[in-house]
């Protein structure tokens, strides 16, 4: 049975008490309260001498927590804590990257289906490792990394918060990518023709743009007349990975491309309206991407079977099957460039990469390069 003592030194009591095993246990009250101690030492002894869950153990320690402060532990389900980190997050995240937090949350509760309304201290690392593996059946290695790496930091948070003692995902490993394909390839200039004659006008557009400025779906879609300069022949933006910022020279059958379009007196008028809406409303280019793979089954470029399951979203449709994409065309146009003779350095400075290791990362050198190079940035918008 628990008792208490008192160490000469000490102004607290002590309480003595058997764990489970038998050993005998001294452990500080932290109260001069003859009264509260042994109260204390008998919650300490009903807490080292009995198999509990997680959650049983939880209770014990909150009483505990609330005879020593006056207040129990916060407490809250799966569902509340994820919503509310959510929210907090809202104020302090861009658009697109709450689209993802959103979703990857989305995903989570899903897959704990009763248990996301449960306490979200019964929540172990075995079931971050179920999630880690039901979502590598359908995605990217890369994919399911970026949704474990998103449960630690909310996992964190709950820690952070002390309403959990331990963060389940802190040790659960990312995966490793085996067999799934680094790197894209560029188009020919066969394939550029097959899939600009089956692209409606906008998708015509947009992969011109996409094209000859070497730039990523997602600014493409977002740019207005304003990011348009027809009498310097530039063509001005900020990124919206990198933030940087793109002052680039027109090349001559893009800028008669544009020329031939219907111009507004509004130059916060968009280039490519129905893109734009898309891009406004999710926050991300992943449904447009899903749009150019069924451009691209069009063209008999990509095999026009169903999509694997993005959640409404167009993720990873594209860029993680292995085929070619959009993003396809920004390795084109680095490629032509460099097969011309271009100087790497300036091939980085017309595009926006920002290093040299990936602008690397972007060439691919054909057999027939020297062919190439003479077409380089060919006129695509030319009838035959």
């Amino acid at each position: 049975m628990a008792c208490i003592w008192k160490h000469p030194n000490s102004k607290y009591w002590m309480a003595r008490f058997y764990d489970l095993n038998g050993k005998r246990r001294n452990r500080s009250t932290k109260t001069e309260d003859r009264k509260e101690a042994r109260k204390l030492a008998a919650i300490y002894e009903d807490a080292a001498r009995r198999k509990r869950t997680a959650l049983q153990s939880r209770r014990v320690i909150s009483a505990l927590h609330k005879e020593i402060t006056g207040e129990g532990l916060p407490v809250s389900t799966v569902r509340e804590f994820f919503n509310r980190w959510l929210e907090t997050k809202s104020h302090e995240t861009k658009p697109a990257t709450m689209h993802f937090y959103n979703n990857e949350v989305k995903k989570f509760l899903a897959f704990l289906g009763d248990r996301a309304d449960g306490d979200i201290a019964e929540i172990s690392k075995e079931h971050v490792l179920g999630y880690r593996a039901e979502q590598s059946k359908t995605l990217a290695a890369k994919t399911v990394n970026h949704g474990v790496k998103l449960l630690r930091m909310v996992f964190k948070s709950a820690r952070e918060d002390a309403t959990i003692s331990d963060n389940p995902a802190e040790f659960v490993r990312v995966v490793k990518a085996v067999g799934e394909r680094k790197s894209r390839r560029p188009f020919t200039i066969d394939e550029l023709r097959a899939v600009l004659g089956v692209a409606d006008d906008e998708w015509k557009s947009m992969i011109l743009f996409g094209l000859y400025s070497g730039q990523r779906l997602g600014d493409i879609a977002k740019l207005t007349w304003a990011n348009l300069d027809l009498q310097a022949n530039e063509l001005r933006l900020v990124t919206s990975k990198t933030g940087k910022t793109i002052i680039q020279p027109l090349a001559g059958p893009l800028k008669a491309h544009i020329e031939a379009l219907p111009v507004s007196d509004d130059p916060n008028t968009p280039i490519h309206p129905r893109a734009f809406g898309i891009v406004n409303r999710q926050g991300r280019s992943g449904a447009l991407s899903a749009q150019f793979v069924n451009v691209l089954a069009q063209a008999g470029l990509r095999k026009n079977t169903p999509h694997r399951k993005t959640h409404g979203l167009g993720m990873g449709i594209g860029s993680s099957a292995g085929g070619l994409s959009f993003h396809c065309l920004r390795h084109t146009a680095v490629s032509l460039l460099k097969e011309a003779g271009i100087p790497a350095a300036t091939v980085m400075e017309l595009v926006g990469h920002d290093s040299a290791q990936m602008s690397e990362h972007y060439t691919h050198i054909g057999r027939d390069s020297l062919k190439q190079a003479a077409e380089a940035f060919p006129d695509l918008t030319a009838r035959k």
